[in-house]
């Protein structure tokens, strides 16, 4: 323990001086969500976005200290549900649209179980009937964008109180 604060503290010196060299290389890096380049978890309740070394305590809270940020992001806690939502839907999208497509016209399937998961929903099955009622609106034509998709389907999942979606 005493080597990691140690090695903690010697890298936010060291990153606090590189970052005063460089703010705007540190604004482009800065992850786009509300928490800075350590990530969701407790580290960015506690630290917030500020670029530079602090980021390495952020770090070191969420995983060495707390172990929190793995059940953070799949439980949709601390700071981050509302990206990994969005952008795991929209990711999901672009790799299985096809799938997806299918399963959301039977109501059923793989992919559907995925989307509710990602979502955080508490039914699958009530996800795919959902999913099944609204197909057309989400896939209007083969020409809708992956972003029209996702979009239509975040609105979706989220217009139904009922199926507990995490809202994001």
């Amino acid at each position: 323990m005493r080597t990691q604060i140690i090695v903690a503290l010697s890298a936010v010196l060291l990153g606090g001086a590189a970052g005063a060299a460089d703010k705007s290389h540190q604004k482009a890096v800065q992850g786009p969500g509300r928490y800075g380049q350590a990530g969701c978890g407790l580290g960015s309740l506690a630290f917030g976005s500020e670029p530079g070394g602090v980021q390495i305590l952020a770090a070191t809270t969420n995983e060495w200290v707390t172990y929190n940020q793995t059940f953070a992001m799949s439980s949709g806690t601390s700071n981050c549900a509302p990206a990994l939502t969005a952008q795991g839907t929209r990711n999901f999208v672009d790799a299985n649209r096809e799938a997806l497509a299918k399963d959301a016209s039977r109501g059923e399937g793989d992919a559907v179980g995925a989307i509710s998961w990602i979502n955080g929903c508490k039914d699958a099955r009530a996800v795919g009937a959902t999913l099944q009622r609204n197909f057309s609106r989400i896939f209007p034509s083969e020409q809708a964008s992956n972003e029209d998709v996702t979009r239509a389907l975040l609105d979706t999942l989220h217009a139904d109180e009922a199926l507990g979606c995490a809202k994001g």
